[in-house]
């Protein structure tokens, strides 16, 4: 399985949370890593997405059709996002797009075997793979991505 954490792209300050949109800056992030992971993503990529305004504007730069699944929204855990992609056991990829600090704590979670509070820069993508090797799981960092890379 391939589990590709997307991090919203920079989005403006305020109230409501759920509300808040991408910034000028936070549309050309989306749109860059939304390019470069569309020529990546295979096409039958499931992509499950917070409803949250930022997060929805990030995946648009996809130009694909995608899940709002409130288990991937502001607030959610790392058991709910692994629950919802059903990690590792998923054929495919799935990709989610979501927000600090779960993104950065389902990293460490999967890398270390620790929930810590790793930081996935706005906009970036963490691209984990799982494979069975000897009857173990291995987790395999694929790619970290960032918009100002590309």
């Amino acid at each position: 399985m391939d589990l590709i954490l997307w991090r919203h792209a920079d989005a403006e300050y305020g109230m409501p949370d759920e509300a808040r949109k991408l910034t000028a800056k936070g549309e050309r992030q989306a749109q860059q890593i939304g390019r470069w992971l569309a020529s990546q993503l295979p096409e039958d990529a499931r992509i499950l997405v917070s409803p949250a305004k930022r997060a929805q504007q990030t995946a648009c730069a996809l130009n694909r059709q995608f899940e709002t699944r409130g288990e991937v929204g502001t607030g959610a855990s790392v058991e709910s996002v692994l629950e919802i992609t059903d990690w590792p056991k998923t054929v495919g990829a799935v990709v989610v797009v979501g927000h600090q600090p779960t993104m950065g704590r389902i990293a460490a979670t999967l890398l270390s075997g620790t929930e810590e509070n790793w930081i996935v820069k706005k906009g970036s993508v963490w691209w984990l793979s799982s494979r069975v090797r000897e009857g173990r799981l291995e987790i395999i960092l694929r790619v970290v991505m960032s918009p100002e890379f590309l």
